[in-house]
């Protein structure tokens, strides 16, 4: 489906360029209608501005749908790296509480109060 998707999107998009490249800047238009090379053209005097604008937006929309289309697979199909860029397994990545016999323990005694008229400094035992 994935390769199907993305065939569509660069026929569109080279369809689009090649639509982009067929229409005719603002400028030229003042020589159309004096009648410069009016017979001349495939869509007639008026040009083709019309039929190609309508053409490359709907192209322009068909492109944006399946670039999201393309973004939602690729979206899929991502996994969670950690910085070695090794893939962890959906197990390890929940957190696990450390074992009492890790944490550090605290002694008991604690130390002198500042001010008790011994030494001005706290001292540890």
């Amino acid at each position: 489906m994935e390769q199907i998707i993305l065939a569509v999107h660069l026929l569109v998009a080279l369809a689009i360029i090649g639509l982009i490249m067929l229409q005719q800047g603002k400028g030229a238009d003042m020589g159309a209608s004096f009648g410069a090379g009016a017979s001349q053209t495939l869509f007639g005097s008026e040009g083709g501005g019309n039929v190609l604008t309508r053409a490359t937006s709907w192209l322009v929309v068909l492109f944006f749908a399946t670039s999201f289309g393309l973004a939602i697979m690729a979206n899929q199909r991502s996994v969670v790296v950690d910085e070695l860029d090794l893939a962890i397994p959906d197990q390890a990545q929940e957190e696990v509480p450390a074992a009492s016999e890790e944490l550090p323990v605290l002694d008991d005694a604690a130390p002198a109060v500042i001010g008790s008229g011994e030494d001005e400094l706290p001292t540890l035992d």
